[in-house]
């Protein structure tokens, strides 16, 4: 598909947005906007608000005011057909009288999709599948795989030297990479609804497990801190700090783990070799997320312990979905073959 210069440029200010409150909408997906007039000039932008608030069309359209009229809205997420806590999208687009609405990716939920269609019998035109990949794969990523399977999108997150050793031989690990690589960990769990470890790493690291700004407080949004494991929870561990809530889950069993965290749509998995393994030989964990340092450990501790593969023919393959430089270090996003 040719997409126009500036419907292409908005497209990714609308990016920007939804990437910009990711984490901080649930449980409405995180979703940008841009108005850009009769002329084609952007006049509005904005994305989703808190629940209870304004979706990003709406926030868009207030910037906008009149200069909406006959313009173009671009959206990441087709526009709602759905009367819920707020009002359809769709009436507020037909509202302003836009003539055009272009947006990345259907909205797969049965009751709020429909705002397609709607629009097109009113006369507007639409245009689908507009960047549909750079969304699918960023700020929607989580949310449209809790509408596709109906449970939380899992993301197993573990730092490395090139050898894959996850730890000295003595057991010291802090730090294997670099402040850059540690800073974009925090970034991710500021927009996690949840942050799962072991009560072993609990007692070995002793973790605060929050979500830190890079000059060194507390990000507003704080994930929930789940600890998994029948021991119990040192009490003067960190992870029961007030800074954020605490979950502690007396099972080693997943899929009890998943039924707790049901309603949550991002978690990340940042416990140890076990419960590693546990997560990946159940099949539970959709994406990884290996920082990897130019160092070399050696020795016998890994980053995953036993998955059950016996011979090369039974290793888990995975694919890139993307490789980028922090600092000294790589980062490697690998997903499921499909």
């Amino acid at each position: 598909m040719t997409v126009p210069r500036h419907l292409a440029a908005a497209m990714r200010t609308a990016l920007e947005q939804a990437e910009r409150v990711k984490g901080a909408t649930y449980p409405n997906p995180p979703v940008g906007a841009v108005i850009l007039d009769a002329d084609g000039q952007r006049v509005g932008w904005g994305a989703t608000e808190p629940v209870g608030g304004a979706h990003a069309e709406v926030v868009a359209l207030r910037e906008a005011g009149e200069r909406a009229a006959g313009g173009t809205a671009v959206v990441t997420l087709e526009p709602c057909n759905h009367h819920g806590r707020t009002p359809p999208c769709v009436d507020a687009l037909l509202a302003a009288g836009v003539a055009a609405v272009v947006y990345a990716v259907g909205d797969p939920n049965p009751i709020a999709a429909g705002g397609a269609r709607r629009l097109t019998a009113a006369g507007v035109r639409v245009t689908g599948g507009v960047a549909a990949a750079d969304v699918a794969n960023g700020p929607l990523r989580e949310w449209l795989h809790r509408q596709r399977t109906g449970r939380p999108h899992l993301t197993w997150k573990f730092a490395a030297g090139i050898d894959g050793r996850s730890a000295a031989a003595d057991g010291s690990s802090q730090w294997i990479t670099s402040e850059a690589a540690r800073a974009d960990v925090h970034r991710r769990r500021a927009a996690a609804d949840a942050i799962v470890v072991g009560t072993g790493t609990v007692i070995a690291d002793d973790p605060s497990l929050t979500a830190r700004l890079p000059e060194g407080g507390l990000a507003a949004r704080q994930p929930l801190r789940v600890v998994v494991g029948e021991r119990d929870i040192p009490p003067q561990s960190r992870v029961l700090s007030r800074d954020c809530p605490t979950l502690h889950l007396r099972t080693r069993n997943v899929n009890e783990v998943l039924r707790a965290l049901a309603d949550r749509t991002d978690i990340m998995l940042e416990g140890g070799p076990t419960l590693a393994g546990a997560f990946l030989r159940a099949g539970a964990v959709d994406r990884i997320l290996a920082y990897v340092a130019p160092i070399l450990l050696g020795g016998p501790k890994t980053a995953v312990d036993d998955i059950g593969v016996t011979t090369i023919a039974d290793a888990l393959r995975w694919n890139y979905d993307d490789v980028e430089k922090i600092g000294p270090d790589l980062l490697l996003s690998l997903v499921p073959p499909r």
